[in-house]
């Protein structure tokens, strides 16, 4: 771990340039640019309040700020793991021909995702003081499930960086997979219906980290006191995954040459 620690410190520089790079090329040929980091938001909060909260009944003025929220968690998640699983075989030029520890290119995808969600948060900002959703004390705790997101995203995405090299259909299983989370995530449904009901549901919807993550993130928004039962298994499923990542991506680095 300590000598993880000074490659990245010794490869600093190329990571900057992997992520400045990954920037450019995700708005490159787009006449919005970055700007389109806010606009894509923003648009899905407008699509989704119109359809669901038709549907669902919910005409409440914060909705839109209840989808907005979790939207953006789940979409960093999403794009980011999806980018790690596919980052070693998209760099096996560089990886065949110089030496960088391998690592450096999932986690430059979660980096980069990150960057992006840093950059519609203003959006959520803005729209929360329209809707009249005024920040307060609670708002603090934020930082709380975001850096949980960072470590299960990254955790995740190590993991799925190195099954990705061995067994290629893991893109396709994987995106059947982040549907299903983003459905037991409660984007754009309120949990306590589901609770009311009972069930299996609210089995699968609270051994969901992402959820716990998102409500936590809502209640900061909202003002309301985050729920710490759910901070203590997010923040748990979070190191854990962070630690199975590490450890099987150094256990396997060596034979991806073999795969690439």
């Amino acid at each position: 771990m300590i000598d993880q620690f000074k490659n990245l410190k010794r490869y600093s520089f190329l990571l900057q340039e992997l992520v400045k790079k990954g920037i450019k090329l995700k708005y490159r040929r787009s006449y919005l640019g970055i700007l389109w980091s806010m606009l894509e938001p923003l648009l899905y909060m407008i699509v989704l309040t119109i359809v669901f909260g038709t549907l669902l009944g919910h005409d409440e003025k914060s909705y839109p700020v209840y989808i907005l929220s979790g939207r953006l968690l789940y979409s960093f998640f999403n794009g980011a793991t999806k980018s790690c699983l596919t980052s070693i075989r998209k760099n096996a030029g560089m990886i065949k021909k110089v030496y960088v520890p391998k690592y450096i290119y999932p986690m430059s995808c979660v980096l980069i995702d990150f960057a992006i969600f840093l950059l519609s948060l203003p959006v959520l900002f803005v729209v929360s003081l329209v809707l009249g959703v005024y920040p307060s004390v609670s708002t603090l705790f934020c930082i709380i499930p975001l850096l949980n997101l960072l470590m299960l995203t990254y955790g995740v995405g190590m993991i799925l960086a190195t099954v990705g090299v061995f067994f290629r259909d893991m893109e396709y299983i994987w995106s059947v997979a982040t549907t299903l989370i983003m459905y037991l995530s409660a984007i754009f449904y309120k949990p306590e219906r589901i609770f009311k009901h009972g069930g299996m549901a609210v089995y699968m919807l609270k051994v969901n980290p992402l959820f716990d993550i998102i409500d936590n993130f809502r209640s900061g928004i909202f003002g309301e006191s985050i729920n710490w039962h759910y901070t203590l298994y997010s923040t748990v499923f979070a190191v854990v995954s962070l630690i199975i990542g590490l450890f099987v991506f150094k256990k396997r680095q060596d034979d991806f040459i073999l795969h690439l």
